[in-house]
């Protein structure tokens, strides 16, 4: 079983929901979509799961605390604060917390208004 296939369901993981934009009014053609910016909290042996795409949901991630590990394409990669990942059309992945304390990140995407 590949890494892809073996990522559980999400567990541990706490969503604070920080500022959106509306950017029908910013910017043209966007309508229906919002700009939004979010603290995700991944506790000790916790999961953001399951696999999931970016496609239609462009995205940016910046670690405060804490290691995440983001799998995509079958490779495990750590991240540590001060650095994050872009997440584009390409990106399929789930995020895990290996480590002992929290993960902290925030979180910036582009997103279908609700």
């Amino acid at each position: 079983m590949d890494d892809e296939q073996a990522a559980p369901e999400t567990k541990g993981v706490t969503v604070k929901l920080l500022a959106t934009v509306d950017l029908g009014p910013e910017i043209e053609g966007m309508a229906g979509r919002q700009l939004r910016m979010r603290m995700v909290t991944i506790e000790p042996g916790g999961v953001f799961g399951p696999i999931h795409d970016h496609k239609d949901r462009p995205g940016i991630v910046y670690i405060l605390q804490g290691t995440i590990t983001d799998h995509r394409n079958g490779v495990a990669t750590d991240y540590r604060p001060g650095v994050g990942w872009p997440e584009d059309r390409n990106t399929t992945h789930w995020l895990e917390n290996r480590g002992t304390v929290q993960a902290v990140e925030i979180s910036v995407d582009i997103v279908q208004q609700a």
